[in-house]
């Protein structure tokens, strides 16, 4: 059986880790055997696993936390995701959906669905505002990352292994560069423009969609009168047009307790009225820092951000964890990347897709968003 204190996300790992410490398209060749995608199981829909050592993830032979134990997942790997089901949930965990695989059955909260799906590269970047670039959407599990200009900046970079150094599926960051690699591949140059340490990254072309402004066509512009209801009791997100709902996503705000079972207000989800202020594509965003006695965080390329309470409290996109619908955060409120995309599209200001960032933090014109107190 396995307790929910047994149970580290990648993230929650180098939370604790950090606790204590133009268009021009083709250029020179360029040499690295990490460059290459990763093999990943067939299957329309995988599972990637999100807990890092030293944490295990185990395949039960059923949906249960008392059943015999197949085998455990390694870091990131993928399995074929054949269905949810509903089983029995862990000590102090209320989620009870698992995953069922060819294998066994695995926890659903600490599996990323995933699909992989790699694509057609371009060999020469679009012309966007001033620059040439594009924002691309990563379609693989995972993507391996070459640091171009090291030694590496970013807190999360020197807390794992360098062999560890990757982009997850659905992540979205910008591209400014393309090189030819030994076997004739094509590579991006992939760097993030908001809350970077500055690091800059090389990865296989393959792994990224490109994201055309097209499809980032504002959702119900026409509509002034819009707004965002979260209720953290029911872990909800609700979006207006008057009186009408028209979406709704389960989501993860503000966690009550940390990984050791400790009560922490400071995580707790702002609650009250408030506007989205500023709208980024992607963002890199930390927290805590080295002797703090909260634990810190550092991510990358977090999609589809929605700044609601100062510069650090957002709707976004979460890919480090599948447990929607339980506090999780530290403050945010995390969705699935794919309803993040469709509320950054529907709320305003709207964001031009080149440098894919606008606020308006003085005039009160952005989406209203309403967090509902806590009733326990």
């Amino acid at each position: 059986m396995f307790d929910k204190k047994d149970l580290i996300s990648r993230r929650t790992f180098l939370e604790r880790s950090l606790v204590g410490l133009g268009g021009m398209a083709v250029l020179p060749i360029f040499k690295n055997a990490r460059l290459k995608l990763d093999e990943f199981p067939a299957g329309e829909w995988l599972g990637r696993n999100t807990v890092y050592l030293p944490s295990t993830l185990p395949i039960r032979a059923k949906p249960s936390v008392d059943a015999n134990t197949i085998r455990y997942l390694s870091e990131d790997e993928c399995v074929v995701w054949l269905r949810e089901v509903v089983g029995s949930h862990p000590t102090g965990r209320v989620n009870r959906k698992w995953v069922e695989t060819p294998e066994g059955y695995i926890y659903s909260p600490s599996l990323q669905k995933v699909r992989n799906i790699p694509n057609e590269p371009i060999s020469t970047l679009p012309q966007s505002g001033e620059d040439a670039g594009m924002w691309v959407e990563v379609t693989v599990p995972y993507v391996n990352l070459t640091l171009e200009n090291p030694p590496a900046k970013s807190p999360w970079l020197n807390a794992i292994s360098s062999t560890l150094w990757r982009l997850y599926y659905s992540q979205v960051i910008w591209v400014n560069q393309i090189k030819t690699a030994d076997d004739g591949s094509l590579l991006y140059r992939v760097e993030e423009l908001y809350g970077t340490y500055g690091d800059i990254f090389w990865a296989d072309a393959r792994a990224f969609r490109v994201i055309t402004a097209e499809e980032m066509t504002p959702i119900s512009p026409e509509v002034s009168d819009k707004k965002i209801v979260v209720d953290v009791n029911a872990q909800s997100l609700t979006c207006y047009e008057g009186n009408s709902e028209v979406f709704y996503c389960q989501v993860a705000t503000g966690k009550k307790l940390d990984e050791l079972g400790n009560p922490v207000e400071t995580w707790a989800t702002p609650e009250g009225n408030f506007w989205v202020w500023r709208k980024l594509y992607s963002l890199h965003m930390s927290g805590g820092s080295a002797g703090a006695t909260e634990q810190g965080f550092d991510t990358m390329a977090i999609p589809w951000t929605c700044l609601f309470q100062g510069d650090g409290v957002a709707i976004h996109g979460a890919f480090w964890h599948n447990d929607f619908g339980t506090p999780k955060s530290h403050g945010c409120v995390n969705t699935t990347p794919e309803d993040a995309k469709w509320i950054f599209r529907w709320t305003t200001p709207q964001a031009p897709y080149y440098k894919g960032d606008i606020s308006d933090p003085v005039n009160y014109t952005g989406t209203k968003i309403e967090v509902i107190k806590r009733l326990y």
